[in-house]
């Protein structure tokens, strides 16, 4: 929602727990298409009926013929129960004009039950109930079932319904009658409670079937469930979200009455109710409540404000669910492979899937960064106003991620007019930490320079500098080292001498001797320095600009929006170099001390900041809390050594439409394979041994032209790939992707295709 719009209802909406990258916000699983009955299925229920009811016209015209002489010819002369066909069986002081008749009904009503029996089995009555029955919700499934069970007893007991005067069909004659012979030498049928009793029996036995089919017993559980969680007095009543029931659960009943009135009169939005929650949770955890409903009895919705003073952006191009820390990139399609949770399904991006970071692929112009770089930057961006997120987002050359005013700190690097300045040291106190960062920044990338000579080569310098002057070296300060100068080098030799500082010393001696030794890490990195001292970054980097220094070590205290725009035209190596800085850097800060909120760090243009040592580090990002986004035109800006540490070391996979066959090949590997099955069929020619036959086919092959052939289906389980290489490079229509996700909790999304225009 808008600020201050409907925020009432955007809080009390249901949030159904979905599966990674579902858009939770309105999120409704997708219903599975209804069953239909075939047409045949439907004749076949009703041929049954029909030769059925022919059989029992057949059956009632010819039985009565029949009776007496079945009687006569089954029957002995003196029945069982007494009364031969002289001397006939009196019931109930009526004469009974044929004995044993009781029998014929018996037998009547088994021949019916058996011809019912036959229709249900094979017109699948069953079945076909169930299916306009039992697919339907309560209570009408318990409705529908209750009006065909008084059907069939209007049939069974016809006396009951005086509205019907049909004759009861011939299944009750039959068991009262046998009821009457077994019990009527024992009197019972003079006792009302027993016929009653055998009554009740009989509807029972009717209605039980229905009952199982409208499923009477689990609604009736499900009413008085319902009935017994039914607010009672002294109870108190389930209130909805915007009335911030989980306050009062603690007894903060003040700070909520006061946070329900400011969302009734929408003087708060999204931002600040998310905040607030975020802010009850680490009071709970922190056991400081009182402090909390104190804060927010005097502030109300604008405590815990961000330092910035904003409460929301001037402008949004993506939607947001800030209560679920998502935000939607598009819908994922209903293709084959997708599940039916995900068919149709919004398709969304959080912490919880970013914190294993992602690796986007796609040439320029598949949408990297309109659909996916910049709506992740602005829901970090609210994020951060909610205080559970730090970002910081390195811009391509000329083309700044989202809108100014939507960060804390921009920092242009090369640009007169930047209000701020990057600390290439990142306000390290330590010089090892520091060589290590400016090593990684400056010769990760080359495989001719040892990782750990280029720290060493820094720290004998950074080392006594910081001893004698006690800050670190400027960039031309530290190139004028690097390359060896002897006045330089001379200078702060006698200055550490002066100072007695002897292990300092020993260290700059030993890198004076290594200057210009074969194998030497010094000249490399002098080399690479230099593209930083230049004119246009004189006055960045600690050159003592007008610019304000800024470091990456600010995120890991406070959730701050940071924007850094490398330079553009004529600096690409240079904005190589700046780009592994920030990455260093942001590797070096997450790691260090506990941090509550999320850190992420997002690289527009990611070319050529992919080193060795960068993979190891995402790998242990997802432990501290924090994670990178990794936008590529193509995975050849990355050595071939490391395409498969980089695919296994993120989570999280997107492959944009327009990829070539080698991209989609490192896809595909890593994606892996799955088990389908698949269905062959094979045309086998057939050959007629009887002259007939063969005379037949020749005919038939005469006239169609087409030899008689027979089908072969096998049906078997095979192996193959979720995505080909073919399949990314020419299947992935304009403005889709292929993603897929794995949050930090290990729950996985199979890689599927998202539409990122729904």
């Amino acid at each position: 929602p808008r600020p201050s719009s409907a925020v009432a209802a955007w809080l009390d909406e249901a949030r159904p727990t979905a599966r990674p990258g579902i858009w939770r916000f309105g999120y409704r699983p997708p219903k599975e298409a209804p069953e239909r009955v075939a047409p045949v299925t439907v004749v076949g229920m009703l041929v049954p009926l029909a030769l059925a009811m022919l059989v029992w016209s057949l059956w009632q015209r010819g039985v009565t013929s029949y009776q007496y002489a079945l009687l006569r010819l089954f029957t002995p002369d003196d029945w069982w129960w007494g009364g031969t066909l002289a001397s006939p069986k009196v019931f109930e002081g009526r004469e009974v004009a044929a004995p044993g008749a009781e029998a014929l009904v018996i037998y009547e009503g088994l021949a019916f039950a058996v011809l019912v029996l036959l229709v249900a089995v094979l017109g699948s009555w069953h079945a076909i109930v169930s299916h306009y029955v039992t697919r339907r919700s309560q209570p009408a499934r318990a409705l529908i079932s209750a009006l065909l069970a008084l059907v069939v007893l209007s049939f069974v007991f016809p006396d009951a319904f005086p509205v019907v005067g049909w004759s009861p069909v011939p299944l009750v004659d039959p068991l009262l009658s046998l009821t009457v012979l077994v019990s009527d030498g024992y009197g019972l049928m003079a006792s009302r409670l027993y016929t009653d009793t055998l009554y009740a029996v009989v509807t029972l036995l009717v209605v039980w079937p229905f009952a199982r089919l409208g499923g009477w017993l689990p609604y009736a559980r499900t009413l008085l469930a319902a009935r017994r969680a039914a607010p009672t007095p002294g109870v108190p009543v389930v209130r909805p979200r915007s009335q911030w029931p989980a306050l009062r659960d603690v007894g903060q009943y003040e700070a909520a009455d006061l946070l329900t009135g400011e969302v009734a009169r929408g003087t708060v939005n999204d931002v600040d109710c998310a905040r607030l929650e975020n802010a009850f949770s680490a009071a709970r955890r922190g056991a400081t409540l009182d402090a909390f409903r104190d804060t927010v009895l005097r502030r109300g919705g604008t405590a815990w404000t961000h330092p910035s003073g904003a409460r929301d952006l001037r402008r949004r191009t993506a939607h947001h669910d800030l209560l679920a820390g998502q935000v939607r990139i598009g819908r994922w399609t209903a293709a084959q492979q997708a599940p039916l949770p995900y068919q149709d399904a919004g398709a969304a991006l959080g912490p919880e899937v970013l914190g294993t970071s992602l690796l986007a692929v796609g040439p320029p112009g598949s949408g990297k960064t309109r659909a996916l770089v910049e709506p992740v930057t602005e829901a970090l961006a609210l994020q951060a106003l909610t205080g559970a997120c730090a970002v910081v987002a390195v811009s391509a050359p000329g083309a700044p991620v989202c809108a100014d005013d939507a960060f804390d700190v921009i920092v242009r690097i090369g640009d007169p007019a930047s209000v701020h300045d990057l600390d290439p040291y990142a306000e390290s106190d330590d010089p090892d930490d520091a060589a290590a960062i400016l090593a990684e920044a400056l010769v990760g990338d080359l495989d001719t320079v040892g990782a750990q000579g280029a720290v060493t080569a820094l720290a004998q310098l950074l080392g006594p500098f910081r001893a004698v002057h006690g800050r670190f070296p400027s960039l031309p300060e530290l190139h004028a080292l690097l390359a060896g100068e002897e006045t330089v080098l001379t200078r702060l030799g006698e200055a550490l001498a002066a100072s007695g500082n002897d292990v300092m010393r020993r260290e700059l001696n030993a890198r004076v001797r290594q200057t210009g030794a074969p194998g030497d890490a010094g000249r490399a990195l002098a080399d690479r320095l230099a593209l930083l001292n230049r004119p246009a970054f004189a006055d960045f980097f600690g050159g003592r600009g007008t610019a304000r220094p800024f470091s990456l070590r600010a995120i890991a205290h406070h959730p701050l929006r940071v924007r850094i725009d490398v330079p553009e035209r004529g600096h690409d190596e240079a904005s190589r170099v700046i780009t592994r800085l920030v990455l260093a850097q942001f590797h070096a800060v997450v790691g260090q001390g506990r941090r509550e909120h999320f850190a992420c760090l997002v690289l527009d243009d990611a070319t050529g900041a992919v080193t060795p040592e960068s993979v190891r580090r995402i790998q242990r990002l997802r432990s501290r809390n924090a994670g990178v986004l990794l936008a590529l035109r193509t995975v050849g800006d990355v050595p071939e050594a490391l395409h498969g540490p980089l695919y296994g070391a993120v989570g999280c996979r997107m492959a944009f439409s327009g990829v070539s066959t080698w991209d989609g090949g490192r896809f595909a590997q890593a994606w892996g394979t799955e088990w389908v099955e698949t269905t062959e069929v094979a045309k086998h020619t057939v050959f007629a041994d009887q002259p007939m036959t063969r005379f037949i086919h020749a005919v038939r092959k005469l006239v169609t032209g087409k030899a008689v052939t027979t089908d072969a289906v096998t049906v078997r389980q095979v192996e193959r790939e979720r995505w080909s290489a073919s399949e990314l490079a020419h299947a992935v229509p304009a403005g889709h992707a292929v993603l897929s996700l794995t949050s930090v909790k290990g729950e996985h999304a199979p890689p599927l295709l998202v539409d990122l225009r729904g």
